[in-house]
């Protein structure tokens, strides 16, 4: 296994590679880091080329201070990886970073796998997600930020914490206030994206869609946009999963990696 930084724009990625093979890049979801993926990273260098990466601000890579792209961030780490082409596969953020990707250098990506999947220029409409943002806004130390993002997008809100794995509440509590806690100043300057809600029938690539069956009616709605509009898509729905589908199912989640890179 290859570690190392990469310059990009204004700041920097911590990055890992390892194995042979048709290249596929795991995208981490928001407040998460590339920690999530150790399982997935592992299985897939026996035949591919895996790569996995901290987005900015987050995990060991910098603290935004400057406006930045997260698909340019993408698009730098693989020239200077020398990967003209790749597979993504992306949960929450990371999936909402894969589809401007693939919008905006579609010839660069193979397929794309998407969970949980926010997209750029979505809007929120779920009370229980407007409720726990509100929460956030008034928040006055970092586990006041935590505790909602916990709430939505590990509980979610069919679910009280109670009923989801204590394993995997712990590993998403710790990566979040490590996330809040380095980068938080970071947040001032959110990402530039496509508003890629109202492009989707652009995205010509194969498409297989994970929905957790305890998700939240927005990203829900945005799996909806995705079948309806793109292209080649496979929708899979995971009983017993919220957001973090790796994570909660991760037999399964395995499965449908392998046959969707």
């Amino acid at each position: 296994m290859t570690q190392g930084r990469i310059t990009v724009d204004g700041g920097e990625l911590h990055y890992e590679v390892a194995g042979a093979g048709r290249a596929v890049v795991l995208l981490h979801g928001g407040g998460l880091s590339s920690r999530v993926w150790d399982r997935e990273f592992e299985l897939l260098t026996a035949e591919h080329t895996a790569i996995r990466y901290d987005a900015r601000n987050h995990g060991q890579s910098s603290t935004a201070t400057e406006p930045y792209s997260n698909p340019d961030d993408l698009r730098l780490l693989l020239d200077g990886l020398g990967i003209e082409r790749a597979s993504l596969v992306g949960t929450s953020l990371g999936a909402r970073t894969s589809v401007d990707f693939a919008l905006t250098w579609p010839d660069r990506v193979e397929r794309l796998m998407l969970n949980a999947p926010g997209v750029s220029g979505m809007t929120f409409h779920d009370p229980f997600i407007l409720e726990q943002q509100a929460r956030m806004l008034t928040a006055t130390d970092a586990e006041g930020i935590v505790d909602p993002l916990l709430r939505m997008w590990v509980d979610g809100p069919l679910r009280t914490p109670e009923q989801v794995a204590p394993e995997v509440r712990a590993l998403c509590r710790q990566i979040k206030t490590d996330t809040v806690t380095r980068h938080g100043l970071g947040w001032r300057f959110p990402p530039v994206e496509v508003g890629a809600i109202d492009r989707l029938g652009e995205l010509a690539m194969p498409i297989t869609v994970v929905l957790g069956d305890f998700d939240s009616t927005d990203i829900a709605a945005v799996v909806e946009r995705i079948a309806a509009d793109a292209r080649q898509v496979e929708v899979v729905k995971l009983a017993n999963a919220g957001h973090v589908v790796n994570l909660e199912r991760p037999d399964h989640f395995a499965k449908i990696l392998f046959r969707s890179v």
